[in-house]
This record gives C-alpha cells, sequence and structure tokens, in this order.
C-alpha cells in the first residue's frame, strides 16, 4: 500500500509535468488529484481489516492489528511525509527527476485495446465463474478450526527435517494433511491432524497418537516406547509429546460460519462504501464483480490444485484472513481506475 501510494502520486505528477506545468503546480496539482483514489484505497483495506480485528480469533486478530497500523502509516507517510520530502527538495531548488528515458516514451506511446479485447475478458470472466462453483462441488481440504482436530506439541532430542516428516506423517495419517509448526526451534514442533477426528469411538484418541508415534519413530531415541512418548511430564529436556489439545467439530461448525459471515459482512461494507463515495450503484456493482474474480481463482487454486502440490492447502483462519486481505488489495485496484473514470466522465461524454 504505501509503494502503491507513492506510484499513484508520482504518476499523476508525471501526467501534470507531460501536459507542460512546471515542477511546483504539477507537485500541488499531483498530490490533489491524488488523494482521493488514495484515501479510497486505504479506506477499503482498512474496513476489511477492522472486520478482521472484531471478528477474527487469535492469530487473526493479531494479523489485523498489525495490518490496521500499517494502513494508517502508509497514509500518513504516504499524503504528508513523501509531500514534505517533495517540498523540501522543491525549496531548495532540487527537484526530483520523475522521468527516465524508458518511462518517457512507454508512457508517452502507451496504447492498450481494453475494449477490443473485451469478448475475450467475457469469456475468462465465464470460465472463472463457473470453475469457481465447481470448486463448491469439488471440495477443499479444511483447517483444523473447521473440521476439528487434534493438536500435539512434540519435543525431539536434535533438530528435525519438518518436510520429511510432513511427508511422513501424511503416510500415517491415511492421506491427511498435518499441519506442522516450529515451536522455537526445529527441536520441537506443534502438529494438528484431523484425523479420525469425526470417529465416536473412546479408544479414537489414543488411535491418534499411536498413530502419531509410529509416523514419527524414525525421528525419536531407539529405546523410546510408546508409554514414554505419550507420558504427561511436561520438563523442557523431556522427548515427545509434552502438551495436546482438541477442536470438536461443533466449535470448527461455529468458526465456519463465523468465517463466512466475515466474508459477506466485508462485501457488504465496501458495496456501500463505494455506492456512497462515487454516487452510482454501477461503481460498486463493477467493484463487486471485480473482487469476486479475484476471491473465485483462490478459491479455484485452492480446490483443484490441492492434489497436485507437495504442500498442504487448507482453508482454515490464516486464508480466511488472506481472502479479506485479497478482497481489500483487490478494492484498492478497482477504486483507483473508477476514480480516474470518474475524473474523466466529467470531462468527456461517451
Amino acid at each position: 500500500m504505501a509503494v502503491d501510494t507513492n506510484v499513484i502520486i508520482y504518476e499523476r505528477i508525471k501526467e501534470e509535468l507531460t501536459k507542460g506545468k512546471g515542477y511546483i503546480p504539477a507537485i500541488n496539482e499531483g498530490y490533489r488529484r491524488s488523494l482521493p483514489p488514495v484515501l479510497d484505497g486505504h479506506m477499503t483495506v482498512l474496513m476489511t481489516a477492522i472486520i478482521l480485528f472484531y471478528f477474527g480469533l487469535g492469530p487473526v486478530k493479531g494479523f489485523a492489528t498489525t495490518q490496521i497500523l500499517g494502513i494508517l502509516l502508509s497514509l500518513f507517510c504516504g499524503i504528508l511525509v513523501s509531500r514534505w520530502i517533495s517540498d523540501w527538495f522543491t525549496n531548495k531548488k532540487r527537484h526530483l527527476e520523475y522521468f527516465t528515458g524508458i518511462s518517457r516514451r512507454i508512457f508517452k506511446h502507451a496504447s492498450f485495446k481494453f475494449i477490443e479485447f473485451r469478448k475475450i475478458a467475457y469469456g475468462i470472466s465465464i470460465v472463472v465463474l463457473l470453475l469457481g462453483v465447481g470448486s463448491f462441488f469439488h471440495g477443499f481440504d479444511y483447517g483444523v478450526e473447521f473440521d476439528g482436530g487434534r493438536s500435539y506439541t512434540v519435543h525431539f532430542d536434535k533438530k528435525v527435517d519438518v518436510e520429511q516428516i510432513r511427508g511422513e506423517l501424511k503416510t500415517a495419517f491415511a492421506g491427511e494433511n498435518a499441519t506442522i509448526k516450529t515451536v522455537g526451534d526445529a527441536a520441537t514442533l506443534d502438529i494438528t491432524t484431523s484425523y479420525l477426528i469425526k470417529d465416536t469411538r473412546t479408544s479414537a484418541d489414543s488411535l491418534v497418537e499411536i498413530t502419531l508415534f509410529n509416523g514419527l519413530q524414525k525421528h525419536l531415541p531407539a529405546n523410546l516406547s510408546y508409554e514414554k512418548f505419550v507420558a504427561g511430564a511436561t520438563a523442557k529436556d523431556k522427548i515427545g509429546k509434552i502438551a495436546s489439545k482438541k477442536v470438536l467439530p461443533t466449535i470448527s461448525d461455529d468458526l465456519r460460519r463465523g468465517a463466512i459471515n466475515d466474508t459477506i459482512f466485508a462485501i457488504i461494507v465496501i458495496f456501500l462504501y463505494i455506492f456512497v463515495r462515487f454516487r452510482d450503484w454501477r461503481y460498486s456493482l463493477g467493484t463487486i464483480v471485480a473482487l469476486l474474480h479475484d476471491v473465485l481463482v483462490t478459491l479455484i487454486v485452492f480446490s483443484f490444485a490441492r492434489s497436485i502440490v507437495p504442500f498442504p492447502m487448507e482453508i482454515d483462519q490464516h486464508f480466511i484472513a488472506a481472502i479479506l486481505t485479497v478482497i481489500g488489495f483487490s478494492m484498492n485496484d478497482t477504486v483507483i481506475v473508477f476514480d480516474r473514470i470518474r475524473e474523466y466522465n466529467k470531462q468527456m461524454h461517451g
């Protein structure tokens, strides 16, 4: 966002310079005309971040906090700090060079046939829409938050290869992808799996722990028995399981509904914001269609590529955070284009 803000401003200054204006009038006009798209772009992303913060849980709330701070700082630096630097150089009679030889030629002769190729774009949109609908029938790999599962913290006597363990556990868990994160260093892992989570037998917990032990046995000391592996001791130097927790499917159903509600609420809020800012429902509709393309393409990849790629592609809380971020950045790009259309619409007809 910070880079985009400065690119928008400097490109606008370049346009004013191309029209023959002096440096100071071009800088003033560039910053003035850049303010609406920069403000709208940041506001759309900020709204999705606020929704994430309000409805998110755990690390998602932390992610949203970081994003909100980043957006506010980006807006402050883009509008005020970069302008102060430009004015400082201008007052010193040292004008910034906004063009290179290559960019001047590209800018002068730029001609893209957007309208001519619209039928091809329509075809691509139809394919994206059909594949997007098909992805819901093809299915997704849901993370523990949405499908339920068990999480184990396991300590080893040395650092281990996470990717090797991931592959071995996938075999042990009958094709189920385990989510593995390092805790401190690669000698302690947090392993999360949905294996047998829907099994209602009282022995299900023990069966999963036995399977986990068998899957990790190559990386554990040869004299370590299953009983010692699952013992309840939590000493720092203990080898084996040092902690575990379980997320039931009933809890994950609530999280799934909440994630869907978050996304729908974000789309509605953005629709209304664009409608208020542009005073024309067609801009809002175009914005929603544009963001649906980005969301559907992401869903298509996560649905159809999950059995091809060598790493897990799961729908979890982090995925929802990413989707809402994609929505925000999609809005940023669309708002910039629509703002220019709105400006030209006052000057031209047709």
